[in-house]
C-alpha cells in the first residue's frame, strides 16, 4: 500500500490546502490522473497521482490546511473493493389463501444519469476518475467526441473541449486582493532567499533578431491564426537548447549539492490577470518541435490565468525565462528562482542601429541577460551560454 502525500508545489510552499478531492475509496486511479485540487499561496494547483492503483482511505478532508509531506490517501494495489456478499434467505411460507391481486402503480422511469446517453462505445468504459474530471471542468461528456480506441473518450478529449469556447464555472478562491498580497509576500520571500543565499554573477548581450523575424514571417504567413508562432516562443525553445548543452545552467541545486537535469523544463513567468507573478514549467521544451512548443505555451499561459495548473507544472523548472517585452522594457535582469541556479530575460524587440557587413541599418534587436548562480557556474561558462543562444536564432529554421 502507497501513501498520496502533500506535495511540495515550490521552494516556498510549507503547506497546503486540500480544495477538492476528484476521487473517492474504491476508484481505480493511474499514473498522471488529476486526484485532487490544492491551493497554495500562488494558485489552485491540480494534483497528479504518481502511482496506479486503488484509492483506499482519504485522511485529510476537503478544507484542511497540512505540511507538505503529509499523507493525504492511500493507494492499494488490489482492485476496487468488492461489495459486501447479499445474504440469501428462505422465501417465507405462503398461506394457502391466494391472496388478493395489488393493484401496481404506474412506474415512472428514473432519469438516466447524462453520461449514459453516450453511445456505448464511448461511455462503457469511461473510468469514474475521467467523469469527475469532466465534471470538475465543466465538459457534457455527451458533446465530447472520443479520439480512443473504438471512440472511447480519453483524459485529451476532456482537457481539448474544457479548452474550448464554452470554460469551466472558476472554483471559489480566495478574493483576488487576499491572494495577491499572499502571492506577493510568498514571491518576496523567495527572492530574499535567493539573494541571501544565491552568489548571482550577471551578463547580457543583444542579439539580431532579423533572421528569425523573417522566418516567422514566413510560416505564420500559411498558418491560421490561432496556430501562429509568437516570437517568444523561439526564445524559449533557443533557451532549452542551449540549456541542455550547458548542464551547469540547467538544474538544481539541494541540499549544498548541484543536481543537473536530465531535461530542459523551462519555467515561464506569467503575470496574473488579478496581480502578482507565477512561473510554472513547460515541460521537456528541448524534445519538441517549435510549433508543439508554441502551442503548449499558449495553453500554460491560459490555464495559469485561469488557475487550472498542475503539480508537476509547478515543480518541474529546471531553467526560467522571463520576458518583459511586451512592457516596452529594453532589458531585465532576474533573480534566480530557488532551487534553480538560472534565470534568462529578454527585453522588448525593438529596431536600433546595427553594424553588419561594414554596413550600418535598423535591424530588430532583442536584449538577452543571464542571472547565474557563481557556485556552480562562472562567467566564462555563462557567456559561451549566451552565444549559444544567439548562434541558435540565427538558424531558426533549425529550432
Amino acid at each position: 500500500m502507497g501513501e498520496f502525500r502533500m506535495p511540495s508545489l515550490g521552494a516556498d510552499m510549507d503547506a497546503g490546502t486540500v480544495v477538492e478531492w476528484l476521487v473517492h475509496p474504491g476508484d481505480p486511479v493511474h499514473r498522471g490522473d488529476i486526484v485532487a485540487v490544492v491551493s497554495t499561496d500562488k494558485a489552485d494547483i491540480e494534483v497528479e497521482v504518481f502511482e496506479t492503483g486503488v484509492v483506499g482511505e482519504i485522511l485529510v478532508p476537503a478544507g484542511e490546511t497540512v505540511a507538505v509531506g503529509t499523507p493525504l490517501a492511500t493507494i492499494t494495489d488490489g482492485g476496487a473493493p468488492s461489495p459486501p456478499p447479499v445474504p440469501v434467505t428462505a422465501p417465507p411460507a405462503t398461506s394457502p389463501a391466494t391472496p388478493e391481486p395489488a393493484t401496481p402503480e404506474p412506474a415512472t422511469p428514473e432519469p438516466a444519469p447524462a453520461t449514459e446517453a453516450l453511445p456505448a462505445a464511448r461511455g462503457a468504459t469511461l473510468s469514474p476518475v475521467l467523469r469527475r474530471l469532466a465534471t470538475h471542468l465543466g465538459v457534457d461528456l455527451a458533446t465530447v467526441t472520443g479520439t480512443g480506441t473504438a471512440g472511447a473518450v480519453t483524459r485529451a478529449d476532456i482537457e481539448a473541449a474544457a479548452a474550448g469556447p464554452a470554460p469551466a464555472a472558476p472554483r471559489a478562491a480566495a478574493p483576488t486582493s487576499d491572494r495577491t498580497e499572499a502571492m506577493r509576500q510568498a514571491l518576496a520571500a523567495l527572492m530574499a532567499r535567493s539573494k541571501r543565499e544565491i552568489p548571482h554573477y550577471y551578463l547580457a548581450t543583444d542579439i539580431d533578431f532579423s533572421r528569425a523575424r523573417d522566418w516567422l514571417a514566413a510560416t505564420n504567413a500559411a498558418q491560421p491564426v490561432t496556430e501562429r508562432i509568437l516570437p517568444v516562443a523561439l526564445l524559449v525553445k533557443a533557451v532549452a537548447l542551449a540549456a541542455r548543452e550547458h548542464p551547469e545552467l540547467n538544474g538544481t541545486w539541494v541540499d549544498g549539492v548541484y543536481v543537473p537535469a536530465s531535461a530542459a523544463n523551462v519555467g515561464v513567468a506569467i503575470s496574473l490577470r488579478g496581480g502578482g507573478l507565477i512561473a510554472p514549467a513547460l515541460l521537456d521544451v528541448d524534445a519538441k518541435p517549435i510549433a508543439r512548443v508554441a502551442a503548449e505555451l499558449g495553453d500554460l499561459v491560459n490555464r495559469t490565468r485561469n488557475g487550472r495548473l498542475r503539480a508537476s507544472e509547478m515543480s518541474g523548472a529546471t531553467i526560467t525565462v522571463t520576458s518583459l517585452g511586451d512592457r516596452g522594457v529594453d532589458r531585465v535582469f532576474g533573480v534566480i528562482y530557488p532551487p534553480q541556479v538560472a534565470i534568462v530575460g529578454f527585453g522588448r524587440i525593438a529596431e536600433r542601429a546595427w553594424a553588419k557587413d561594414g554596413m550600418v541599418g535598423a535591424h530588430p534587436v532583442v536584449t538577452m541577460s543571464l542571472s547565474g548562480d557563481h557556485r556552480v557556474s562562472d562567467g566564462h561558462r555563462g557567456g559561451r551560454f549566451l552565444a549559444r543562444v544567439d548562434r541558435l536564432l540565427q538558424t531558426p529554421d533549425e529550432l
